[in-house]
C-alpha cells in the first residue's frame, strides 16, 4: 500500500504504520494525521472499532477502509464521506480515492455528524455479518498526513443539524474513592483521563473514578477552563504550570500539584502556542 500511494500521491507523507488497532489509535493521537487507511480486519481492535472511536472525537481524520470483502459491502460506502478499497488494491481505484481525498482536504474543515458516521459503521458491520464472509489476513493501518491540509472529515452525510440546549457547566463531581463516594468541587480537579468505560479524576491528593465516559464528560465542562490535550485527557487550565518538549519532540504539560507530565497530542498543540 505504501509503495502504491507513493506512486499516485507522491506529496503524501506517511508518518506511521500500525500493526494493530490499539497501535493505530495511539499513533493517530500522537501524529494527528489528516488521512488514515484502516484495514477492517486487525488484531485487538478492528478497523470498524477504531473508526467508531475516531468518529466520536473532536477532530477525526478522513478514513479510508481497506479490506478483502466482496463488492456487496463496498456499496455501503460508495457515496459516503469515508471511502473503501478492496484488496488487492487496484491502482486506478486508488487514484480515484486519492483524487476524492485531495478535493475534500482542499475544502474548509467541517465537523462530522457523529451519529451519521456511527450509523454508517453499523450498516457495514451488519452487511459483513449477514454476508458471512471472513476478512482476509490482517494488514497494517497506514496513517498519512498531507502537507498543509486541514483536519476534519468533510461532509456531514446529509444529517440534519439540531441546536443543542445550553447546559450550565459542571460544578461538582460525584466520584468513587475506594468504598466511599465523594462530592468533589470542579475547581479541585487537576485533570481527567479516560479509563475504558470510566474516567479517572486526578486531584492534588489522589485519584477517584467516575462512571461517565470522557466523551460525555467533555460536553458538560466549561471549555474555557478545561482543555482537551489528548483523545484521552482533559486538563484544568488553572492547574497548568507550563509546558516543555521532551527528547522525542513531544509537547508535555507540567502540572501544579502533581508530579506527572501529560503528553499533548499534535491535534491540540495550538492551545499552547502562546505559552
Amino acid at each position: 500500500m505504501a509503495s502504491q500511494l507513493a506512486g499516485v500521491w507522491p506529496e503524501l507523507k506517511i508518518v506511521a504504520k500500525a500493526a494493530n488497532g490499539l497501535d493505530a489509535l495511539r499513533l493517530i493521537d500522537e501524529e494527528a494525521p489528516d488521512v488514515v487507511f484502516l484495514d477492517i480486519s486487525m488484531p485487538g481492535l478492528s478497523g470498524l472499532d477504531v473508526a467508531a472511536r475516531l468518529a466520536a472525537g473532536a477532530r477525526p481524520p478522513h478514513i479510508v477502509f481497506v479490506t478483502a470483502h466482496d463488492q456487496y459491502a463496498v456499496d455501503a460506502f460508495e457515496h459516503a464521506a469515508v471511502d473503501y478499497l478492496l484488496k488487492p488494491v487496484n491502482l486506478e481505484r486508488l487514484g480515484k480515492t486519492v483524487a476524492k481525498l485531495k478535493a475534500t482536504l482542499r475544502e474548509p474543515a467541517v465537523a462530522p455528524a457523529i451519529d451519521a458516521v456511527q450509523a454508517l459503521l453499523l450498516q457495514l458491520s451488519a452487511q459483513l455479518v449477514a454476508g458471512g464472509g471472513a476478512a482476509g489476513a490482517a494488514a497494517n493501518a497506514g496513517i498519512g498526513a498531507a502537507a498543509g491540509a486541514g483536519v476534519g472529515m468533510g461532509a456531514s452525510m446529509g444529517a440534519p443539524l439540531v441546536s443543542a440546549p445550553v447546559v450550565a457547566p459542571l460544578q461538582w463531581i460525584r466520584a468513587a474513592h475506594g468504598e466511599e463516594t465523594r462530592l468533589i468541587p470542579i475547581e479541585e480537579v487537576i485533570y481527567f483521563q479516560s479509563n475504558d468505560k470510566y474516567t479517572s479524576v486526578f486531584l492534588a491528593g489522589g485519584e477517584s473514578l467516575i462512571r461517565t465516559p470522557l466523551r460525555q464528560l467533555r460536553e458538560q465542562l466549561d471549555e474555557a477552563n478545561f482543555w482537551q490535550i489528548h483523545r484521552s485527557v482533559i486538563v484544568a487550565a488553572r492547574h497548568v504550570a507550563g509546558t516543555k518538549t521532551d527528547f522525542r519532540g513531544r509537547l508535555m504539560v507540567q502540572l501544579k500539584g502533581r508530579p506527572e507530565q501529560l503528553v499533548v497530542s499534535r491535534n491540540y498543540v495550538d492551545l499552547f502556542r502562546q505559552m
